[in-house]
């Protein structure tokens, strides 16, 4: 079944507490770097790290005796200043700039999905990713009826406020785009946000980074890998407050796009077809699993219009306060002892368990177990799961 949003009282999706967000200098933007680029720091982590420590500075000064205390025999690689320069520097040639999660600008509703990416690199408008969003995707060997389809929904939701996105591949992809340029349309790649791909699309990547916005959360220079792609269309579904998914075979990338909007509490449209056409089978089957039938983009402006207004940030400005980026931890961190830990990775397995569980398996309280969790985490002694679970690392 499709899963439907999960909303707030006044209509808005909702998440965990969102991280603190201020502009960063060119100090704190190179100490996020280096805990997002250090050795087991992952989205989950580096959030803990920034809300434990108030800082990414802090955190970094952290990050040994946090691995230490988890288990780890050796030191934990941390990237080195001049690493994360380079990165930048090769950023800034490819005329891309880094957002956090903890900076303005970063994509609302992608900031509220579960471990958002603590990075992305764009290249383009950064104005477009703070506008409410509708995706678009669809199969690469489309129809010309899919191709003409693709143009009218993306054409109106554009004249409707809404910026369009999608993965920037061929076929349906690449209608979006073209359709969108003039009203708004972000593009997030797989590889670095430098890379051409598909080489087709070389003019269309050069106009949406004059015209639109290019996203990646790789970095500049990075080659795109078959198993990079499902990360990719994670960030799609995740920017956008819908996914429209236009034509698509019955196992397909997109399908994986529609299955992670679900997941994420996004309303997923599918635009029937022929029964006997093979790239309609993949929409046919989500509206058999309760994806919203659309055949003009007035259904889907219709069911926005409660969580967007048509107003930037509109449908998730309660959960993205701006806070103090300085502002230390309000209390002493908790006092641990070594058996407190032991009784965290007993009470493990490689089956995924839920944080509550592991709280009233062990008795800690949320404080004591977060850093243990960071602890154990960095040491690589666990694996953090979707929807807030966690599993002991085999081996």
């Amino acid at each position: 079944m499709i899963k439907r949003r999960a909303t707030t009282e006044n209509g808005s999706l909702f998440t965990a507490a969102p991280l603190p967000v201020a502009t960063l200098d060119d100090a704190e933007r190179l100490a996020c770097l280096r805990l997002i680029r250090s050795e087991n720091v992952g989205p989950v982590t580096f959030r803990e790290l920034i809300n434990h420590y108030g800082g990414a500075e802090p955190a970094l000064e952290a990050l040994p005796e946090l691995a230490a205390r988890g288990g780890n025999k050796r030191r934990i690689r941390i990237t080195s200043k001049s690493e994360a320069e380079h990165e930048l520097d090769r950023a800034q040639k490819a005329g891309a700039k880094p957002i956090f999660t903890i900076e303005p600008g970063y994509p609302p509703a992608l900031a509220n999905i579960e471990a958002p990416p603590p990075m992305l690199y764009v290249r383009g408008d950064t104005g477009l990713l703070t506008r409410p969003a509708v995706a678009i995707v669809g199969s690469r060997q489309a129809s010309a009826a899919g191709h003409k389809l693709t143009r009218q929904f993306a054409s109106g939701l554009g004249h409707a406020g809404y910026i369009v996105v999608s993965g920037l591949a061929r076929g349906i992809d690449a209608a979006a785009h073209e359709a969108t340029l003039e009203t708004g349309t972000v593009a997030v790649v797989a590889g670095g946000v430098d890379i051409v791909y598909p080489p087709e699309n070389a003019a269309l990547t050069r106009a949406i980074a004059e015209n639109g916005v290019i996203v990646s959360d790789m970095p500049p220079g990075f080659q795109p890998r078959a198993k990079d792609f499902p990360r990719r269309n994670r960030i799609i579904s995740g920017i956008a407050l819908g996914v429209v998914v236009v034509e698509a075979a019955r196992r397909s990338g997109t399908l994986v796009t529609a299955r992670l909007a679900g997941e994420q509490g996004r309303e997923v449209f599918a635009v029937p077809g022929h029964p006997l056409d093979p790239r309609a089978e993949g929409t046919n089957g989500l509206l058999k699993r309760g994806a919203t039938l659309v055949t003009e983009p007035a259904d889907i402006i219709d069911a926005l219009a409660p969580l967007s207004g048509l107003s930037p940030n509109a449908a998730f400005a309660e959960q993205h306060p701006v806070q103090s980026w300085h502002a230390p931890p309000t209390t002493t961190p908790p006092i641990l002892q070594n058996s407190d830990r032991a009784l965290v990775l007993e009470a493990l397995s490689p089956a995924p368990v839920d944080i509550d569980a592991l709280m009233r398996a062990t008795g800690l309280d949320t404080r004591a177990l977060n850093v243990i969790l960071i602890e154990l985490d960095l040491a690589g002694r666990i694996v953090r799961h979707g929807a807030g679970l966690v599993s002991r690392a085999e081996g």
